[in-house]
Parts: structure tokens; C-alpha cells; sequence
């Protein structure tokens, strides 16, 4: 008998340079015992994300974010503004090479190797009730360019204001020592007594609601190669003219009441006292 001849199949394209169970250049892929009908978007125990982990049964930690809360439950009034301020940093970076532009059916490409410029400071204050905002962009990040944009919330944008509620983050740079070392003492307790300060609790900086607001700038205007210091002043004034004419507020919904029960964590467990021993104590007292 004669054996019959066997013919290479055509190569099927789709398949090729795909790894499976392989380690690639760009990422991984791991067979794993998967249960029968299991979700795709199933937990993945091999990545991990970076969060703002508060201290848990922490007294502090609940006051201040207790304090901020209920800040954010006051009415909208001219007089006492409610304002958010926070920061952030933009690495300037210019191109070495010059970008290709895109055209049909190919993206834009840009050299890998970039040039750093240096480093921009970015201060964020943000109305949320109102939907007004303001960005201050600084060469550098010291307690002296603080103070001034205190003095800029004080004198330029609410001169009218009897007191500006303020909420900021507990950084280092952010306290009111800063006036002091930056005027004199006399326009330093100017400023300060216009302000009414409220501060998120350390690694709750969650609660500020400029964040939110950052977070738009970064994604809207920020995510991509800026090297001058005037072209990102100027990007960033014409992303706060076009939020400002929107009004663009930030609805936020989350309580006190809430926090008592999604976070219970963080509270301090009590050690309730016995009718008995209460008594004594009172007695004691007396």
C-alpha cells in the first residue's frame, strides 16, 4: 500500500507572532485554571494599582475628614466662597527629533528619545459650587509661590469676599507659616484672617475636590510633550477659559452619614462603658 502523500496546510496569518502562556516585550500572558463560564474582566492577581491607604481606627484621620464633609454641605453663598486648592508638578520635556505628522490610515509618530526642560509647578484653585477655576503655573515649588497665590485668592479673585473657605491637602509647603516667610507681618495677618482653613485628613487627599479638577487638566491638556514654560502657561490658560465659560461643577454625593458606613475602617471602636461602672463614675465626679 501506498501511503497517502500529506500536504502542508496554508498558514493561517492571524495567528502569527501571538505568545501564549509567553512572556513578550510588552506585557505577559499566563494560562490559569479558569472555571467554566468565568468572566473575562475577572480579578488578576498579579496586577496591583496605587491608592491612598488611610491609617485605619484613627480618630484624626475621621475629624478632619468629618470637618471637610461638612464643609462641602454649606450653600453656595458669594460671601464665603468655598474654594479648593491643590497642586501638581508637569515634567517639560521637548523633542529631539521632529515628530511625523499623520496622514491617511497612520498616526501621528514621535521619536522615543526627548530632551528634559525642567520642571513646572501647577496650583489649582477650583470653585466647585460656582464652576469657576484658576491655575497658577510656577517655575518652582517653595512655601513663597504658595503665599502668593493666597494673596492672588485674597486681593485679585475674591476682593469682595468677607471669607474664603479653603480646603487644601496636608503638604509641607501648604501652611500659613508661608506668609509670614514671605511678607511682612502686618499684610502676612491680612491675608490670613480672610482665610478659613480646612484640611483633608493625611492620605485623604481624596476629599479635595481640586483634585478632581487636576485630573481634567492632566488628562485634557497636560498628557504630552510640553518643553517651554510659555507654551504650557499658555495651553493651560486657554483649558481654564473654555472650563470657565462651561461652568463645569463637580456634583459630589458623598456624606458624612456615607462615610460613617462605607468607612467604618477608619473610626476608633469604643469601648462602651457599663451602666455600673458609668454610675461609679459620676459618683467619682460629684
Amino acid at each position: 500500500m501506498f501511503a497517502r502523500a500529506i500536504r502542508a496546510r496554508p498558514l493561517d496569518h492571524w495567528p502569527v507572532g501571538r505568545q501564549n502562556g509567553r512572556t513578550g516585550v510588552c506585557g505577559t500572558s499566563r494560562a490559569r485554571n479558569r472555571s467554566a463560564g468565568a468572566e473575562k474582566n475577572e480579578l488578576k492577581p498579579w496586577r496591583k494599582e496605587q491608592y491612598c491607604i488611610p491609617p485605619q481606627a484613627n480618630a484624626a484621620c475621621v475629624c478632619q475628614m468629618e470637618e471637610v464633609l461638612d464643609v462641602y454641605t454649606r450653600p453656595y453663598d458669594p460671601r464665603y466662597p468655598q474654594v479648593c486648592l491643590d497642586e501638581t508638578s508637569k515634567q517639560l520635556v521637548s523633542e529631539t527629533r521632529v515628530p511625523l505628522p499623520a496622514g491617511p490610515g497612520q498616526i501621528e509618530r514621535y521619536d522615543y528619545e526627548y530632551e528634559r526642560q525642567g520642571v513646572c509647578s501647577l496650583f489649582m484653585c477650583f470653585e466647585p459650587l460656582s464652576g469657576w477655576r484658576h491655575v497658577t503655573v510656577s517655575a518652582h515649588r517653595a512655601k513663597q509661590d504658595f503665599a502668593h497665590v493666597l494673596r492672588a485668592l485674597v486681593d485679585v479673585h475674591y476682593p469682595e469676599a468677607e471669607k474664603i473657605v479653603l480646603v487644601l491637602d496636608n503638604l509641607n509647603t501648604q501652611d500659613f507659616s508661608a506668609l509670614y516667610e514671605t511678607f511682612e507681618p502686618e499684610e502676612a495677618w491680612r491675608i490670613r484672617k480672610q482665610l478659613e482653613l480646612h484640611y483633608t485628613p493625611q492620605h485623604g487627599s481624596w476629599l479635595n475636590r481640586a483634585e478632581i479638577e487636576l485630573a481634567v487638566l492632566t488628562g485634557q491638556c497636560l498628557e504630552r510633550r510640553i518643553g517651554e514654560e510659555s507654551l504650557l502657561r499658555q495651553e493651560v490658560a486657554a483649558w481654564e477659559a473654555e472650563r470657565n465659560a462651561q461652568q463645569v461643577r463637580v456634583n459630589w454625593r458623598f456624606t458624612t452619614q456615607d462615610a460613617r458606613i462605607k468607612l467604618k475602617r477608619l473610626y476608633p471602636v469604643l469601648e462602651h462603658v457599663g451602666a455600673d461602672n458609668s454610675g461609679q463614675l459620676a459618683e467619682d465626679v460629684r
